[in-house]
């Protein structure tokens, strides 16, 4: 299962995590949330997994992604690369 870091923004449709999230959910992939502080300096978890506190941060297969347009290339090679979806 994926993790997807993100920030603590209570919609879908405001921020880059929230479009990344929507992008895992129309390809099925199941993941977890983690909502992290806004505040950067508050984010040791995404720190030790990417060496920075920007997100958002997808864990899959256990290689942590950052960037949304690299997690979003990542989720369409994948489900490229997929024949039975993901999971």
């Amino acid at each position: 299962m994926a993790t997807l870091y993100r920030c603590s923004t209570p919609t879908n449709w405001l921020c880059p995590c929230g479009r990344v999230a929507r992008a895992l959910a129309r390809a099925n992939v199941p993941f977890e949330e983690v909502r992290v502080p806004q505040r950067r300096s508050r984010r040791d978890e995404v720190v030790a997994l990417t060496g920075q506190a920007r997100v958002p941060v997808l864990v899959l297969d256990g290689q942590s992604i950052c960037d949304s347009r690299r997690i979003l290339e990542a989720v369409e090679v994948a489900k490229a690369n997929s024949s039975g979806g993901f999971g």
